[in-house]
């Protein structure tokens, strides 16, 4: 088989794919409408696909999605930047540091130990109910992977390539340039793909505590009212919001590391 057709095989493989995703959200919006149709159930317990989709355009259109939406955005881009940005650093000065990593484990340990819903009160109590504290329990929820994801990337280097830097008598700086991160950005990344996804949850916990706006406010408010369908839409906004951030992190991956592809042609 030559190049050619290993190629059109490969983008026939990438198409397939697309439609299976497609069809599966099409056989669960049809499972979903079914049982919503036959189940016997009540609209202000299960509602219909074309309910939601009402409510959606309802919500988009008076602008109430849009204000919400935004808020819990704004939250979740400035938690997982401030957590990704200090998990980043301490992560690196802790796998330099095996005593100040002894040090420090019980504290970073008992600190995921603690379920979030359980500190979150706190925080809004001590913080108030502002965008302040929401930006501190997402950064606090993606502390951890990114840390963790951090360390085990700086130690996964060879010490070899270390010796071969030296050699060179390269810097400090330009070891940390031209190895380590480099070496750590898969790793890394694969904590920040985590991260990403749980500073959605973060924030929405943080909302349902205690806040004015954001789409944790309009579950609160839906499911008060018994407004189902609103509350469906806050869930799959949700959704939509975690996947963005999800890519968004998967296509920086891909920029920065598509030197790797090179290598290994």
């Amino acid at each position: 088989m030559d190049l050619n057709s290993l190629l059109k095989l490969r983008h026939t493989s990438n198409r397939a794919r697309r439609w299976l995703g497609f069809i599966s959200l099409a056989a669960g919006i049809l499972a979903w409408w079914l049982i919503a149709r036959y189940g016997g159930l009540p609209a202000f317990i299960l509602p219909s696909p074309a309910d939601v989709w009402t409510r959606f355009l309802r919500a988009l259109v008076n602008g109430e999605l849009a204000r919400h939406t935004g808020a819990t955005l704004l939250e979740v881009s400035l938690g997982l930047f401030s957590g990704a940005i200090f998990a980043t650093m301490l992560g690196y000065v802790l796998a330099k540091s095996r005593m100040l990593e002894q040090i420090l484990s019980p504290y970073l340990v008992a600190s995921q130990a603690v379920p979030l819903v359980a500190i979150a009160p706190l925080l809004v109590l001590w913080f108030g109910p502002g965008i302040f504290s929401k930006i501190l329990i997402c950064g606090l929820i993606v502390f951890f992977p990114v840390l963790v994801n951090t360390v085990v990337g700086i130690r996964a280097v060879p010490p070899a390539y270390y010796d071969l830097m030296r050699s060179l008598h390269a810097s400090r700086g330009q070891i940390l340039r031209y190895l380590e991160i480099p070496a750590a950005l898969p790793i890394f990344f694969g904590g920040l793909r985590i991260g990403a996804t749980l500073s959605v949850i973060g924030a929405v916990v943080g909302e349902l505590v205690g806040a004015n706006t954001g789409l944790g406010v309009l579950i609160n408010i839906g499911r008060g009212t018994f407004d189902t369908p609103m509350v469906f839409v806050a869930v799959f906004t949700l959704v939509a919001l975690a996947l963005f951030l999800y890519g968004l992190v998967a296509w920086f991956e891909r920029r920065l590391l598509n030197w790797q592809e090179h290598i290994h042609q």
